[in-house]
């Protein structure tokens, strides 16, 4: 059984039909619950959601004091999670739910731990996706991650081995490489992609740009720094 969990930030167009969507594909038996993480939205995207969980007890709505960006979306909705294994999607709706189950299947607890989507036909600008690929060759250069696509909001991975990492804003765009750092297996799994049907990205590639620099640099300093040691109780 695997929790869902969808950051979200204004995406009342989109949202409620990908929660939809998700309860009526994935099977009873591989989705045990929904966590919607709304963060600090300032249109009705929460309304419609707490009228969906009315009908849909599986549905959970999380919802920030304050608006602290995705990655914190993402830890929120994993703390609160009731299962061991988690799959996250963008609230945009543009990675198919459908797609959950072939990374569950190549999910395994002796490795991979973390299975990420790989979008195979990208349905983003031309500008977008070659900031994309430049964006993810000089992250593979650095740090060594071997990921395609990172930027991926689809994935699957353990809940605990998530909450031990380190934690700070961006993380999510760095999870393959940190869950490698501290001795998880990856794999990726290529996966459906759909363009936006409402709203606007929250993301420009110059937002992208000032942002990723520092960020990549840290997670550099933060890989080179790690030491995964496991250990045992002696008797």
């Amino acid at each position: 059984m695997i929790s869902l969990v969808i950051p979200a930030f204004n995406e009342a167009g989109n949202i409620e039909v990908l929660v939809q969507e998700a309860l009526d594909l994935l099977p009873d038996d591989l989705l045990g619950e929904v966590i919607v993480v709304d963060d600090c939205s300032t249109d009705d995207g929460v309304a419609r959601l707490r009228a969906l969980s009315a009908r849909e007890p599986r549905l959970r709505v999380l919802r920030h004091a304050v608006n602290a960006g995705q990655s914190a979306s993402v830890r929120s909705g994993v703390a609160a999670a009731r299962y061991p294994l988690i799959a996250t999607l963008d609230g945009d709706g543009q990675n198919p739910p459908g797609d959950i189950p072939a990374l569950v299947a190549a999910y395994d607890p002796a490795g991979p731990q973390l299975v990420g989507g790989v979008r195979a036909k990208r349905r983003d600008t031309w500008s977008k996706r070659t900031a994309s690929r430049l964006a993810n060759a000089l992250r593979r250069r650095i740090l060594h991650d071997d990921c395609p696509d990172t930027g991926c909001g689809l994935k699957v991975f353990e809940r605990d081995r998530h909450l031990a990492l380190p934690f700070f804003h961006g993380q999510h765009r760095y999870l393959p490489a940190l869950f490698r750092a501290y001795g998880a297996a990856t794999a990726y799994v290529p996966i459906g992609d759909r363009p936006r049907q409402h709203g606007t990205s929250k993301y420009t590639n110059w937002r992208r740009g000032l942002q990723g620099v520092p960020d990549l640099m840290g997670v550099r300093w933060l890989v080179m720094r790690a030491r995964p040691v496991g250990a045992q109780e002696v008797s």
